[in-house]
């Protein structure tokens, strides 16, 4: 019923109840149904994905690694792949990713699928990417960083940018 004819019932009633009168009483109902329905199909989506941040050092003659999650959400059931590109640093390669600092020095690191550093990440389904099953909820992917020894270029910073991609 609208707001309206409810309102306009409401005064009537509270003029036939001042003048003495009373409304009818409401004996019969009608119903009736209506279906309600959604469909679900398969999505993945990229929630998040940290920096990985390799901190402050001077020369470089140890492993230095670090961690980022990358966190993906798939309807349950939806298998799916995250794949970690190269990078933009000047002559990455899966073997080494190069960030890019002051006068376009480079430092090579890498990106791996566990924490024992022994799978490099990259982009071939099937090959070097990361599979899972979709759970409808949030899934934290931790990527393992590291930067090994190699000859310590000039001080300042040095960056990488890579791309993920989600396929389902």
């Amino acid at each position: 019923m609208s707001s309206s004819i409810l309102l306009n019932r409401v005064v009537a009633a509270s003029f036939a109840s001042v003048l003495g009168f009373s409304s009818p009483a409401l004996s019969a109902t009608a119903t009736g149904s209506f279906a309600v329905r959604i469909t679900i199909t398969p999505e993945c989506k990229l929630v998040s994905a940290s920096d990985l941040d390799f901190g402050s050092h001077g020369v470089i003659d140890a492993n230095v690694d670090s961690t980022s999650t990358i966190t993906v959400q798939c309807t349950t059931g939806t298998p799916y792949n995250v794949g970690i590109g190269l990078g933009t640093g000047a002559g990455a390669t899966l073997a080494a990713r190069r960030m890019t600092g002051p006068a376009s020095a480079t430092i090579d690191y890498n990106l791996f699928r566990e924490s024992t550093h022994t799978n490099v990440w990259g982009e071939t389904i099937g090959t070097d990417t990361v599979s899972a099953t979709g759970n409808g909820a949030t899934q934290p992917i931790t990527v393992y960083g590291r930067v090994a020894p190699q000859t310590t270029p000039a001080t300042g910073a040095y960056s990488d940018t890579v791309a993920v991609t989600v396929t389902y």
